[in-house]
């Protein structure tokens, strides 16, 4: 019994050691990672939205645009970067970091569709008070959607920079992606495998393959910004990448498409796998719906090649 106990007490010691180390490297990680300040700008404002403070950027004035980019823990309003600047001389341009990302506050909460819906209209209804143009990148992209058939008053049109295909956006919660957001979402393991999927290597490597079509174009401030907005308010952002993978952030959206009466442009990478199918099916629900291609891009065509996507935003807005 002795012995039985001593060999308990051993492993007990073991696993508080281990935890311990874990903590501590989750800990060098998360306060390395936003050390070279990327995401912090001098002329943001915060709305203090219901469920937590987001930073936004407003520039310009003229007709209003809402920003929204990718949802994902790694991006931020640093997506649009490269264009906001031209916008601002013809339009107002709102540039959020929607919750659970960038700078904005990260909760420790299940995300869904809905959710981000929610704060569409509320920031619409609260901060820029007039109906807006949106452009969205991605799983954005679904969110806008159902806004607008939510709220049709707050949208004049939306412009959709590679959403998703509308068969993925039909996924739903099954036992495995349950098992996978739990997972996770433990306090120590979780974040080390959060930390490792969001490592810079890894990140760079997700420019390289899906995010860019020229490798070569990949600026390492890119790869610093992803990284940072990854990190930014430690381990938080794991949140909503087990979201995502749960199946928790995807709604068929095809019966809000079929009803919106809005103008819908799709801007999608002309390198972007599956791209072409994906307009197809948008536009067999919704006729109405015009789409372009851009050359020689991926998913984030407005950050690889500004000046296209420029020309394209030119003629539609």
């Amino acid at each position: 019994m002795k012995k039985r106990k001593q060999r308990l007490a051993a492993v007990f010691t073991i696993l508080i050691f281990a935890a311990a180390i874990i903590y501590s490297i989750n800990k060098f990680i998360s306060k390395k990672a936003v050390s070279k300040h990327f995401l912090q700008k001098k002329d943001t404002s915060i709305y203090a939205w219901r469920f937590g403070n987001i930073h936004y950027a407003k520039t310009g004035s003229g007709s209003p645009l809402l920003l929204l980019h990718e949802l994902s823990p790694c991006s931020s309003s640093y997506e649009w970067h490269r264009i906001v600047k031209a916008l601002s001389t013809r339009h107002t341009v709102y540039c959020v970091d929607l919750p659970g990302c960038g700078l904005s506050d990260k909760q420790k909460i299940t995300y869904t569709n809905f959710y981000y819906v929610q704060f569409v209209v509320d920031f619409i209804k609260s901060v820029i008070g007039s109906p807006v143009t949106i452009l969205a990148t991605g799983l954005s992209a679904s969110v806008s959607v159902t806004a607008c058939s939510y709220e049709p008053g707050l949208f004049q049109k939306l412009i959709l920079i590679n959403p998703p295909d509308i068969h993925t956006l039909a996924r739903i919660p099954s036992k495995k992606s349950r098992i996978s957001k739990a997972l996770l979402e433990c306090p120590l393991t979780g974040t080390m495998i959060y930390y490792s999927i969001v490592a810079k290597e890894k990140i760079r490597k997700e420019f390289r393959d899906r995010l860019f079509s020229d490798s070569s174009s990949v600026r390492t401030e890119y790869v610093d910004a992803y990284y940072e907005a990854s990190h930014w308010g430690g381990y938080f952002g794991k949140y909503l990448y087990a979201s995502i993978i749960g199946n928790y952030m995807y709604l068929d959206i095809r019966h809000a498409l079929q009803s919106i009466d809005q103008d819908i442009v799709i801007l999608g990478g002309a390198r972007q796998e599956g791209m072409n199918e994906t307009i197809l099916f948008y536009q067999a629900v919704n006729p109405a719906v015009e789409s372009v291609l851009i050359p020689d891009t991926k998913h984030l065509p407005h950050l690889e090649a500004p000046e296209k996507v420029l020309d394209q935003l030119k003629i539609f807005i």
